[in-house]
């Protein structure tokens, strides 16, 4: 048998303040704190701490209990009211925004029926490991985790399910091991059915932000989005305009192939904040497609995005 104070100092070498040890008998029983630990940095403190307690004279066992304090996270759902608006791509540039703007971002890719931000994000091909039946978010080259089906399918292979099951894939994204995360980008599904009313109601988002283009066919579709957070109670966070103006990379001449100012007066309209505009530029297209968002670099398009996010997480802090 050894003395309690030896153990005691031997795991506090690498425990410190996160472990409380008891000894009995031959045994070591150490309960630990974990919160605010990823996966592997979890695994790697159980490891020393099982191998400080095994390395004192008397020990044999060691039984190690992880605890965690719940983490107070936020949602923001990212949403339109109808497809082809790019609500997808500005919800990973808007995650990696709020990323560098000092927030513990997570990414949640529920749009169920066409999941793309595994390449968004640079990470298509990966598959998410689980714990417990828990799904551990894959880690992306911008520093924001991600969970998406996109991650649990075959290339190319239709997901073909009704509203409930959909629900549940959502309810399995949002409930993934997210460690320290303190805000979630949740990529919503455009429209507003099953996984969005999922979504409010048991997952209670703190805010929505609305993504449109100019032309009014989309805004009429943004609109209904909006009603509907609002009809739940979800505050809209703001409106974003995208393919806001195109530059000619040849001639520089400027046209609005989608109109002009049409979210920004529907924002003023709705009493609801205006974000910004993102342009329909090429090279917001080509860097998301080949899994390197603008908003992961210092170019003007980046700015965009930082300025958006900054926005957004003045309201999350207000």
């Amino acid at each position: 048998m050894t003395e309690t104070s030896e153990l005691a100092a031997a795991i506090a070498t690498v425990g410190g303040a996160r472990a409380t040890v008891r000894e009995e008998g031959a045994r070591a029983s150490v309960i630990l704190d974990v919160t605010g630990l990823d996966p592997a940095a979890r695994d790697a403190l159980e490891a020393d701490v099982r191998a400080a307690a095994l390395a004192v004279p008397g020990i044999d066992e060691v039984r190690v209990a992880m605890t965690s304090e719940r983490v107070s996270r936020k949602i923001i759902a990212v949403a339109s009211g109808k497809g082809g608006v790019g609500k997808s791509t500005v919800a990973a540039n808007l995650a990696i925004a709020l990323a560098r703007g000092g927030r513990k971002v997570g990414l949640v890719d529920a749009d169920i029926y066409g999941p793309s931000q595994p390449v968004l994000m640079g990470v298509d091909g990966t598959k998410p490991q689980a714990r417990d039946k828990v799904m551990i978010p894959v880690a992306t080259p911008h520093g924001v985790p991600l969970l998406s089906m996109g991650q649990l399918v075959a290339p190319g292979q239709a997901i073909a399910w009704r509203g409930p099951m959909a629900a549940g894939a959502l309810g399995q994204l949002i409930e993934g091991d997210w460690g320290d995360r303190d805000t979630l980008v949740v990529d919503m599904p455009p429209g507003t059915g099953d996984v969005q009313l999922t979504m409010i109601q048991k997952y209670r988002p703190a805010g929505a932000v609305i993504v449109s283009t100019p032309q009014d066919l989309a805004l009429i579709d943004a609109r209904r989005a909006i009603d509907l957070f609002a009809k739940a109670g979800v505050p809209v966070i703001g409106l974003i305009e995208n393919m806001a103006g195109y530059v000619c990379p040849h001639c520089g001449e400027a046209s609005d192939p989608f109109g002009q100012g049409g979210a920004e007066a529907a924002a003023a309209e709705l009493g609801v904040p205006f974000l910004g505009r993102v342009p329909l530029a090429m090279t917001i297209r080509a860097a998301s497609d080949a899994g390197m968002p603008p908003a992961a670099g210092e170019g003007p398009e980046g700015a965009v995005f930082a300025g958006i996010a900054g926005k957004v997480s003045d309201w999350l802090a207000a």
